[in-house]
């Protein structure tokens, strides 16, 4: 943490504002982090329903194409973060009534509505705070700095979701229906955290006050859009391999908490020992993947953290096969699942820094939010179908079939992220010859 010292005073406030809100944001995801079970376990939600509710986390992101530019003409932007978390945060308070009885919540159930109708409006939120941050920090924090600081504050948030998360689980074991009070406290710390943020400072951010009819501005967006990716092609190239990884990861991550619970039969404790399992591993490899990310082409990047999920999912393949196991304080802890969550920590690790700041290498501080904004869009586009195929393949294949599918189509990203790099790499040497 040497590098504090060499902050100057804009960087060392924007890091304290950025650690804090990172701090509060830990314990809301170490929540989060059981919701998708809390849904099938508790709430006894569907398969299907179960794939909706982690498609809102992402197809939210699908409007950003239309909302990016109204956004960036927002001259009061502490004021817009502050309202966000008014509107997002505090509907959680609705999950209070959900009656605490599994006879109420069988069956096609409305309560499971209320419940995915609440998170739908809590993910929308994303579609401002993401590009947010990333145009807050890239704008605050020197180039060298960037990812060095990000991993600081993304190790912190780690450190403090885990804890968040082990006790939650153990909450959870002890009263199945806790989360009817756990969100509305989750609803004030959003708020909370947002307030934070919003008091980086964003007077250098570039203001765009001229105001565009609604045709207009998201014709405009959708072209911008259009003219980066045409433009920036190995912006193009790392932005079609995450659209590879992207239909990979959703359409294996509803399946693989259907597997937990209809394959090996874990209580909330089981899950949350193994996401705290990976989230510690995430920890300590946080500082080297972001003084590597600084170092490293994003591409060469991605195809780590790619490589990474590859192995988490093929172990958890292996794991159907030799479901060997032993039980520790009610812990089920499966040997090749201890495997498979090792690599899933290296994966948390990377992707913690090249989803959400990866786009900004592509492109100069000032326009971030729009890269960034690009990335998110398409997240949406491909959250669109591939959680709901994936439901659809579990149906028609089964697990094994589902996890094969995943892992071909991860190296299908990986042979993508590089063969661009090692192409741009060879047109550059070929360049300096001449």
């Amino acid at each position: 943490m040497g590098i504090l010292k060499t902050l100057d005073d804009r960087e060392r406030k924007a890091f304290r504002l950025h650690m804090t809100y990172s701090g509060i944001e830990g314990i809301i995801l170490g929540v989060l982090a059981l919701n998708e079970y809390v849904f099938i376990h508790s709430l006894r939600g569907s398969n299907y329903q179960l794939a909706f509710l982690f498609q809102f986390s992402t197809i939210v992101f699908l409007f950003l194409v239309i909302f990016n530019q109204f956004r960036k003409r927002i001259r009061n932007k502490k004021k817009m973060l502050r309202i966000t978390g008014l509107v997002t945060r505090l509907p959680l308070f609705l999950l209070i009534i959900i009656p605490r009885s599994e006879a109420a919540l069988a069956g096609q159930s409305g309560w499971h509505y209320l419940f995915l109708f609440v998170f739908l409006i809590y993910f929308s939120g994303n579609i401002i705070i993401y590009p947010a941050i990333n145009v807050l920090l890239k704008t605050n924090y020197r180039h060298d700095y960037f990812g060095k600081l990000y991993s600081y504050a993304t190790s912190l948030n780690k450190i403090i979701m885990l804890i968040a998360t082990f006790a939650y689980g153990l909450l959870l074991d002890h009263d199945n229906y806790a989360f009817t009070y756990v969100f509305p406290v989750i609803g004030i710390l959003g708020v909370a955290s947002l307030f934070v943020l919003s008091n980086i400072d964003y007077s250098r951010v570039i203001q765009h006050p001229e105001a565009l009819k609604f045709m207009a501005s998201i014709r405009h967006s959708f072209l911008n859009m259009v003219n980066i990716l045409k433009i920036n092609k190995p912006y193009r190239h790392f932005e079609i391999g995450f659209m590879l990884y992207g239909f990979s990861f959703m359409i294996s991550v509803t399946i693989i908490n259907i597997f937990f619970q209809d394959a090996l039969h874990l209580n909330y404790s089981s899950v949350a020992f193994y996401k705290n399992a990976y989230n510690i591993l995430a920890i300590l490899l946080l500082p080297f993947f972001g003084k590597l990310l600084s170092r490293l082409d994003p591409r060469r990047f991605a195809a780590i953290t790619f490589a990474a999920l590859f192995m988490y999912i093929l172990f958890l393949l292996i794991t159907e096969f030799v479901p060997g196991y032993t039980e520790l304080f009610g812990i089920k802890i499966y040997y090749m699942l201890l495997i498979s969550f090792g690599f899933y920590g290296i994966f948390a690790a990377t992707m913690a820094l090249v989803w959400f700041i990866g786009s900004a290498y592509f492109c100069k501080p000032e326009e971030a939010d729009d890269y960034q904004s690009i990335h998110l869009s398409l997240t949406g586009v491909r959250s669109l179908f591939a959680p709901l195929f994936g439901v659809y393949f579990y149906e028609l294949m089964g697990f094994t079939g589902t996890f094969v599918l995943t892992l071909m189509v991860l190296l299908a990203a990986m042979a993508l992220m590089r063969w661009s790099y090692r192409r741009d790499k060879l047109t550059k040497m070929r360049y300096e010859k001449n």
